[in-house]
């Protein structure tokens, strides 16, 4: 059970890293109110923007980046190479993870997916805050870094600055880039034979697009705030 430990490790370290609601602790400890009260409540960069002024909404999407990044390199370069040490045949003979071993999946692949998920889930659910949170699109990116590569996460930066120069709305860019992400991950992961990992990423991404509810429910409605608008 070594190999499937690394697994749990990788998830529970992400997803509490992941956890932690910069966007509460900067609005408390540097502005002296709880995000959460402010604006749309979210505790994520587009609403610190709107409350907490440029500073103060740079300052929680640096922070935010910040974990994903974290989580991403935690996972390829401390975890993976962990795993991957371990002698073959006992990872292939190692409980769950070895009934889904094959040439393809390889630690890093595995590792790189728990991660995004990991990271991303804790700061949607995350439990300091009852097991609330943000809506996951800065984490998320970041760990993609590490999940895609460079080019990767460059096309999802392009579809999610698209999706907002078309509409001045920040949530259409973020669920643009959340719908991507599953097809590119079919490129990255599933043509290669990674499933596991593609589902992974995918169940993520649909996650975060749930997150979206409201805003998508605004979008149908045509009340969604825009860039440049008057919060309605």
């Amino acid at each position: 059970m070594i190999v499937l430990g690394y697994l749990v490790l990788t998830f529970v370290v992400t997803f509490l890293l992941g956890s932690i609601p910069w966007g509460v602790i900067v609005s408390k400890l540097a502005y002296k109110k709880d995000l959460r009260d402010e604006g749309s409540g979210n505790i994520g960069t587009t609403n610190a923007m709107r409350t907490l002024g440029k500073a103060g909404g740079a300052a929680v999407f640096v922070l935010d980046f910040g974990k994903g990044l974290l989580a991403g390199w935690l996972a390829v370069w401390v975890i993976a190479p962990m795993v991957a040490a371990l002698p073959a045949d006992l990872a292939v003979s190692d409980g769950l993870y070895g009934a889904f071993a094959t040439p393809a999946l390889n630690a890093v692949t595995l590792v790189a997916a728990l991660a995004f998920a990991g990271c991303t889930l804790g700061h949607v659910f995350s439990p300091w805050l009852g097991w609330h949170g943000g809506k996951g699109i800065a984490v998320a990116a970041a760990c993609l870094v590490f999940v895609y590569g460079p080019v990767g996460f460059l096309i999802e930066i392009i579809v999610f600055a698209l999706g907002i120069a078309l509409t001045r709305c920040v949530s259409v860019g973020s669920l643009a880039a959340a719908v991507v992400c599953p097809l590119l991950g079919l490129y990255y992961y599933g043509l290669g034979g990674h499933w596991v990992a593609w589902l992974i990423i995918t169940a993520t991404a649909a996650v975060v697009i749930w997150a979206h509810r409201e805003n998508i429910a605004r979008l149908r409605a045509g009340t969604e705030n825009k860039i440049g608008s008057k919060k309605k």
